[in-house]
């Protein structure tokens, strides 16, 4: 089965038919049958983002339990050093926290696959074993 991380741009870009990806990530993660993991910091910066719109948050929360969504909390001492710790890394990509929870989540899970839309920052970021995750969407 197919798993893929999920970050925080393409939930707000399929959740806002404004945003400029709002197609392209709607349609692919409308066609995709497999599980879709992220981490409680990807859905706080998203509840942050939506929480402005009128609807923004049951938008939100009516995809994550439509999508199945599977969040991992990260947020435990040992993985807040370790996040902390990748954020210093990548300080000049910049990481911020909820990218460092996907890196961290896809070791622990060994996920290969990202949807997401920060290219420049999962095309620098590397697991402990040194390999990218492959980014999945097809924004053009």
């Amino acid at each position: 089965m197919k798993i893929w991380l999920l970050d925080t741009g393409p939930i707000i870009a399929y959740l806002d038919p404004r945003d400029p990806f709002h197609a392209p990530v709607t349609q692919q993660l409308g066609q995709f049958s497999g599980r879709l993991c992220t981490t409680s910091a990807v859905i706080t910066e998203a509840m942050h983002f939506v929480a402005p719109s009128r609807n923004g948050p049951e938008l939100l929360a009516g995809f994550a339990a439509t999508a199945n969504l599977e969040t991992y909390d990260l947020s435990q001492s040992a993985a807040l050093t370790e996040a902390a710790l990748l954020m210093q890394k990548y300080r000049d990509t910049p990481m911020d926290y909820a990218d460092a929870t996907l890196l961290l989540l896809a070791e622990h899970l060994e996920i290969k696959s990202i949807a997401t839309l920060d290219r420049r920052g999962f095309s620098a970021y590397r697991t402990r074993q040194g390999k990218p995750l492959r980014q999945v969407l097809q924004l053009s």
